[in-house]
């Protein structure tokens, strides 16, 4: 049985959003598929071959899966990371009349959403791929080894099949020699 053939993988970065993100993929169009995208970034600039050794270490450990940063930032590539992105404070522009109005008392900040539920869906979404990528693997392997075993076996039947062909021209010559017809 052959041992199943590695593409091999190339890492490309993007920024999307508000995260640098890298990718090891065999593929340009791969790579915009992990990404989820469906506009080609490579055409317009937005992505490129990573050239960071960092990251195509991290990118090439986990294939196929977008790893990602905070924009701007030098930490590591994660699947999930918890940091996030510093987003500098736009300063507002106050004409006069908004200057002479005493401000408003800002109301207090919303709590923060409970990102648990997202982190398990996302995780078992993750897992459900990864049982999937598994399971082809294996009915490929699968199916390669009957290929092979349905080639060895009409191997086997052609090379009996003309031993047959030639004991029966030998035993009907044998037989017209004697003295029979037919």
């Amino acid at each position: 049985m052959a041992a199943p053939r590695k593409q091999k993988l190339k890492v490309f970065q993007a920024q999307i959003g508000f995260y640098d993100t890298v990718v090891a993929a065999p593929s340009r169009q791969a790579a915009l598929r992990a990404w989820g995208v469906h506009q080609n970034l490579f055409a317009g600039g937005q992505a490129a071959v990573a050239t960071d050794k960092d990251a195509v270490a991290a990118a090439v450990a986990h294939p196929e899966v977008v790893l990602k940063r905070p924009a701007g930032s030098s930490g590591p590539f994660q699947i999930d990371p918890r940091a996030l992105p510093k987003v500098p404070a736009a300063q507002p522009k106050r004409n006069e009349a908004q200057a002479a109005k005493p401000a408003k008392p800002k109301p207090p900040p919303a709590p923060r959403a409970d990102r648990t539920a997202l982190t398990k869906a996302e995780a078992a979404l993750r897992a459900l791929d990864a049982r999937r990528k598994a399971e082809v693997n294996t009915l490929r392997e699968r199916q390669e080894a009957l290929d092979a075993e349905k080639h060895a076996a009409q191997v086997g039947h052609d090379l009996e099949h003309r031993a047959a062909a030639a004991a029966l021209a030998k035993a009907r010559a044998a037989f017209r020699k004697a003295g029979g017809s037919g």
